[in-house]
């Protein structure tokens, strides 16, 4: 990790690596704290009902209680077959067989006599002594009869074994491991695990997080305004979206005092592993966080908004209970501290419990109105994609939250870029 030494700027890649060094320990030793139980059925009713699919990776191996596929099974609409008795078939000499009887899906078969072909519908047993399909579109006639009559199906070319055969444990063979532990828990696991016979599985715990809003100006969410006060919006956009990527969230909101900042620290929950703060870092007279958490590094990284930034490692708890903890620390603006949010922590955090996508969609797309850009800056603007193009939502200010609010994308300017004009592609990044 190196700071910009012309501007005494660290670079954007390098405080996340910083912030990834720090954090992502934090994380796994959170992980390994216990497991929770989760039946999958009850899960699967509850999302049914409208509940959100919660991230949670798993904290042990899942192992196939049957076989996938539990048994021989068709991959085509077409013939089950004795391989043998299709080996001298050409076109100029067929091999015509009697049509046995046919094998939907979800029946089990009779053994299939030598010198006869049974239709076999798609995931339906081969029947015992087939060891080939021949698919529907290269018998004659390329139909199934009417299995009420007698019937014969001719073939005009040999098949080899295990063709369009899905054999018994070919995907995965019980007893097998199917998911490993820290597999994100996503629809096409709950596919899997259902499918192999497991009934439920155990879970990590999800990180608990404690924020903290800092400011003698801030009110909590609902609260009466006092004078010269506004209410926390810091702590209400990023409650939400520390908990949309998988994480508890404890929410405080303390003033421009050490000794209240202190007193919230000690008072943390006992699983707290990672404190995130809003505020207090920059060199004013009133940064509480700065002033107070003097053993962690505070400084600038090349970036607009969210400039200002802290890390380091802080106390939770008191006395015999006291254990250090990572420190994420964010400037106070809210959009500031919302975009430090998705460059430095959401992605460790997404990554951590298994919340989709654990990187947020980007591309490129053409500007569609001209854009200036501090050159030693990495810029964050606010954006909507409007008929494949980028328009900005707002302008630059670290404020402008409603713009925030109305924004589906955020636009990357790099350093060294000043102008962008109407047509020039620019890299995003989508939020919705």
């Amino acid at each position: 990790m190196h700071d910009d030494v012309t501007h005494g700027r660290r670079s954007v890649a390098d405080h996340a690596a910083a912030v990834a060094g720090l954090v992502e320990p934090a994380l796994a030793v959170a992980r390994g704290r216990g497991a929770a139980r989760v039946d999958l059925a009850t899960l699967l009713t509850q999302v049914a009902a409208g509940a959100a699919l919660p991230p949670r990776v798993l904290a042990r191996d899942a192992v196939a209680a049957v076989a996938l596929p539990g048994f021989d099974n068709s991959q085509m609409d077409g013939y089950a077959v004795r391989a043998a008795d299709l080996a001298a078939a050409t076109a100029q000499n067929p091999v015509t067989l009697p049509v046995a009887a046919p094998v939907p899906a979800g029946t089990q078969p009779p053994p299939l006599d030598p010198g006869t072909a049974a239709p076999v519908m798609t995931g339906a047993p081969v029947p015992a002594g087939a060891d080939a399909v021949v698919k529907i579109e290269d018998a004659d006639p390329p139909r199934f009869p009417d299995p009420r009559t007698s019937a014969a199906v001719r073939f005009a070319a040999p098949v080899a074994p295990g063709t369009f055969v899905r054999a018994a444990g070919s995907d995965v063979a019980q007893g097998d491991l199917l998911l490993a532990a820290g597999t994100p828990l996503g629809p096409p696991q709950l596919g899997a695990l259902v499918a192999a016979g497991v009934t439920a599985v155990a879970v990590a715990p999800p990180p608990h997080v404690l924020l903290v809003s800092t400011g003698s100006e801030l009110a909590p969410a609902g609260a009466d305004l006092g004078p010269a006060q506004v209410h926390d919006a810091n702590g209400a956009a990023l409650t939400a979206a520390i908990a949309q990527a998988g994480a508890r969230v404890t929410t405080r909101v303390v003033p421009d005092r050490p000794d209240a900042l202190r007193q919230v620290l000690a008072d943390a929950p006992h699983d707290v592993a990672l404190v995130v703060t809003t505020g207090g870092v920059s060199a004013g007279a009133y940064e509480v966080v700065r002033q107070t958490l003097t053993d962690a590094w505070f400084g600038h990284v090349a970036v607009q908004p969210g400039g200002p930034q802290g890390l380091g490692a802080v106390d939770v708890g008191v006395g015999e209970g006291a254990r250090p903890v990572p420190l994420v620390a964010f400037p106070g603006n809210p959009v500031s501290a919302f975009v430090s949010f998705e460059l430095f922590l959401r992605p460790l955090l997404a990554a951590g419990t298994g919340a989709a996508p654990a990187r947020r969609p980007a591309g490129r797309a053409p500007m569609a109105e001209p854009l200036d850009s501090p050159p030693a800056l990495h810029q964050v603007r606010r954006g909507v994609l409007d008929d494949g193009r980028v328009r900005m939502s707002g302008g630059p200010g670290s404020h402008l939250l409603t713009h925030l609010a109305a924004a589906t994308v955020l636009v990357h300017v790099p350093p060294g870029v000043a102008r962008l004009e109407a047509g020039d592609l620019v890299d995003y990044q989508e939020l919705r």
